[in-house]
Order: structure tokens, then C-alpha cells, then sequence
């Protein structure tokens, strides 16, 4: 049940936490992974090494797919799938910033049923389930209900300057940047900010988590051309991200230029 998972994520979270905590601001191993993919520490293996143990052995039967594991195909086949992001955020965390993150999720038939994302140097655990509300430390959170893109607060990278980017030219909203994408997603569902937009293809373990977060906080979440986020895909990634709530979201999707996937 998702209930159930989600214990077992916020408890899992929890001590992934305690692990990091412990490589945090101490020097800990760290090396590019090379084709893009940024840095990896020894505290992100140590942390994903934990987390599978734990989750595997309390959830024998779910599939697993985690930035840091190789891939195995048989999560395909896997009624439910364990997708987790040990170290979110890894940048920020090398650098001292407390800004990471613990994304852990649990999927079923491609939707995210139980989702949670600890942030353990800032003392914050989001979590949700399909069908109940999105909350922080135990308290339901709501996303704000802007509408225009013009002064907006959206949290993004550079690259969302570029004129190619955009149909009509760059709107003028303000971005803010987080490392951690599975924050930036918790961030507009608590009302922080306005919206979050990735122009970048969007890894899974970086969004599932905090999709449902997102959701059940009453924001829209997709990849920049409108579809609906699906998980536990054979390639699991999505052609860019716009997390907003509905109406701004539908400004965001009239503007992005439709780009290939």
C-alpha cells in the first residue's frame, strides 16, 4: 500500500540522511562520471548502497532503478518499481551548500504512488501519496495561484535565456536556481516560487518523487511539450520539464518552442 511505502521511504530517507550528514563538509571522494552527467561522491554511493539493501530487502518483488545502480531491465517487468536519486543535488553538496537532497519514490504502472524528498542539512522531509495531500514536516503545503508568466518566480538554468528556447522571445520572468531539481519541484509546490521549467532532458530519479509532491500540491507537472510525466520507462528520461500550477502552466506550454525530444 502507499501508505505503507511511504514509511518505509521516510525511514530509508532518514538514515540516507545520517550518511551524508557524515561525508558533508568533510572532503569526501568525488570524481566527474564523465558524458555530462556531473560529479559523483563516495557519499552518493555510500548512500545508494544503504538505500538499496534496505528497500530490497523490505520490498523483494519491486523493480529498482537509481542514478547510481546499473541498470537491470527486469524493473520493466516489475509491478511496482523503487526509482531514488541517493545524493540530488550532488554539486551543491560538494561545495558545502545544504541545498541536496534524498529523492526516493515508489511507482506502480508507471505513476508515482508514494513519493518522499529529505533534505537533511536544511531539516526538511516532503512527502506525499496518490491520494492525499502534499506535506512538509507533517503539514499540507499548497502551490500559489499566479497566472503570468511576466514577473514570475521560476526556478530554472541558464539555458532558459536562450531565444531558441522560446517562441516569441524570452518572457520576461525572473529565474532562480536551485542544484537539487527534486527541490526546485518542492519549492513551487509550497508556494516559494511560481513555477519550475528544465530545458534539459529530465531524469527520472530527479523528478519522480517529487512529481507527486507537485501534484497533489495542485500544480501540472509535464515535459515541455505537455505530457504527462510516465515512469519506470525502458529510457527514463523526459523531454524537459514545466512544473506549474494550471494556468501558468498553460502560458509556459504557449510560449516553449517545440524542440526535438
Amino acid at each position: 500500500m502507499p501508505e505503507t511505502d511511504l514509511t518505509l521511504l521516510r525511514e530509508a530517507a532518514e538514515e540516507a540522511g545520517k550518511i551524508a550528514l557524515r561525508y558533508w563538509k568533510n572532503a569526501p571522494e568525488a570524481w566527474d562520471k564523465g558524458d555530462g552527467a556531473g560529479p559523483v561522491s563516495e557519499a552518493d554511493l555510500a548512500v545508494n548502497a544503504m538505500l538499496e539493501d534496505a528497500l530490497r530487502t523490505a520490498r523483494p518483488d519491486y523493480g529498482w532503478l537509481s542514478e547510481e545502480s546499473v541498470d537491470d531491465p527486469a524493473r520493466l517487468g516489475a509491478d511496482y518499481c523503487f526509482i531514488i536519486d541517493p545524493i540530488d543535488g550532488t554539486r551543491a553538496y560538494l561545495q558545502g551548500d545544504g541545498g541536496f537532497a534524498h529523492a526516493l519514490a515508489v511507482t506502480k504502472a508507471g505513476r508515482v504512488v508514494a513519493g518522499v524528498v529529505h533534505m537533511p542539512a536544511l531539516g526538511m522531509t516532503y512527502s506525499a501519496v496518490l491520494d492525499g495531500p502534499a506535506m512538509l514536516n507533517g503539514m499540507q503545503i499548497t502551490t500559489n495561484t499566479r497566472a503570468e508568466i511576466a514577473g514570475a518566480e521560476v526556478l530554472t538554468s541558464k539555458l532558459s535565456d536562450n531565444p531558441s528556447q522560446w517562441k516569441r522571445g524570452v518572457p520576461g520572468y525572473q529565474r532562480h536556481f536551485r542544484s537539487s531539481l527534486a527541490w526546485r519541484l518542492c519549492l513551487v509546490a509550497e508556494g516559494q516560487f511560481d513555477a519550475t521549467i528544465s530545458m534539459r532532458p529530465a531524469w527520472e530519479w530527479d523528478t519522480a518523487a517529487a512529481s507527486l509532491i507537485a501534484e497533489r500540491a495542485g500544480l501540472y507537472t509535464t515535459d515541455r511539450e505537455g505530457r504527462p510525466l510516465r515512469f519506470n520507462a525502458p529510457m527514463p528520461q523526459a523531454n524537459g520539464l514545466i512544473v506549474a500550477n494550471p494556468a501558468l502552466h498553460a502560458a509556459f506550454l504557449d510560449e516553449l518552442a517545440v524542440l526535438p525530444g
